[in-house]
């Protein structure tokens, strides 16, 4: 098991081609590090695709999903002040990776948004 202690997710979309050193690239342009214990989410243009960075204290780990229909749900940096990244809980990105309203589940899997 991996240990994350830590979710960011980037708002702006990375071309999925990109292997692991450009990604790592990204999150440090993005972040400005790329710290221990803490994913790193990127999707696709059209949000059918997203990979996830780890750094787990000794390497660097990289993971992608794809959808066969539909789109994860993504935000965009306008809904976020223009900021390009977003910090998850645990729930959270339990619900993005199933394709789920991630934005409505606050800590603990309660609904705070309708």
């Amino acid at each position: 098991m991996i240990r994350i202690d830590a979710i960011w997710l980037a708002t702006s979309p990375l071309d999925m081609r990109a292997g692991t050193d450009t990604a790592l690239a990204r999150v440090i342009s993005v972040f400005g590090a790329a710290h221990p214990h803490t994913a790193y989410l990127f999707a696709n243009k059209r949000a059918t695709r997203i990979k996830v960075l780890v750094h787990d204290g000794i390497g660097i780990w990289l993971a992608a999903r794809r959808l066969h229909q539909g789109h994860f749900v993504w935000p965009l940096a306008s809904a976020f002040n223009g900021s390009n990244r977003v910090t998850l809980s645990g729930a959270q990105l339990d619900a993005l990776v199933l394709g789920l309203p991630w934005q409505r589940m606050g800590d603990a899997g309660i609904i705070t948004m309708v």
